[in-house]
């Protein structure tokens, strides 16, 4: 019998128990494709944010030509926070460790917006890693529940009497194996590019940071 004709014609529960697996297996797939494509469109506009920070470039100029707080991300979202509450604070006070604290939060604030954002849906992952292969156990005990069940009622066991249960419960532990195994590669794939990511935007806000320390200083020695 081909695989097909034994998934139609396996018991009720066994063909849910497919189903489900198939669907996440699919959705597991469209959140790999959509997460891998955010990523490398993340990390391409970290490069260009970069290249042109430490391209001399006047910072005021590079805070007004970033978008909107809803267009904004990555690093430009870490060194616009930082940057306007920068300004705001400095407008206020003379005292630097003010000045710097909240710098120092309004950025801590951004990045882990940028870190909810990079890590979004990777969780669907891990559950789909980590559940499907217990689904799929599930439908290969119902299926050998099924095999033992048409032995107990047939007068002669035969090979033919439990082979389709045996190949239905297989089957199903076949479908769980394909849905994790990609889901747990992507997933731990993807937790690595995302933490890279990450680090890069957090050394980032450290040199930002010694950046505007350094302006801070400069500016309490010109006024003393």
């Amino acid at each position: 019998m081909s695989i097909p004709h034994l998934i139609m014609s396996a018991s009720t529960v066994v063909q849910l128990v497919m189903l489900l697996l198939v669907l996440g297996s699919l959705l597991s797939w469209v959140v790999i494709f959509q997460r891998s494509f955010a990523l490398h469109r993340a990390k391409k506009a970290y490069d260009q944010f970069e290249e042109t920070f430490w391209s001399g470039v006047d910072l005021n100029d590079l805070y007004r030509d970033i978008p909107a707080d809803d267009a904004r991300q990555g690093a430009e979202r870490v060194f616009q926070s930082g940057f306007r509450e920068f300004h705001r604070l400095a407008a206020k006070t003379r005292q630097s460790d003010t000045v710097l604290e909240g710098v120092q939060r309004s950025m801590r604030v951004a990045w882990s917006r940028e870190e909810d954002r990079l890590n979004q849906h990777l969780v669907f992952l891990a559950t789909v890693a980590s559940a499907s292969p217990y689904i799929g156990l599930f439908g290969t005990v119902w299926g050998i529940m099924g095999s033992f069940q048409s032995i107990s009622m047939a007068q002669q066991a035969t090979l033919a009497t439990v082979a389709p249960w045996i190949a239905e419960a297989l089957i199903a532990t076949a479908m769980g194996l394909f849905a994790a195994i990609p889901a747990v590669i992507f997933y731990n794939r993807l937790s690595n590019s995302a933490g890279r990511l990450l680090g890069k935007y957090e050394d980032f806000a450290e040199e930002f940071y010694a950046i505007l320390h350094r302006n801070l200083q400069g500016r309490d020695t010109t006024s003393s």
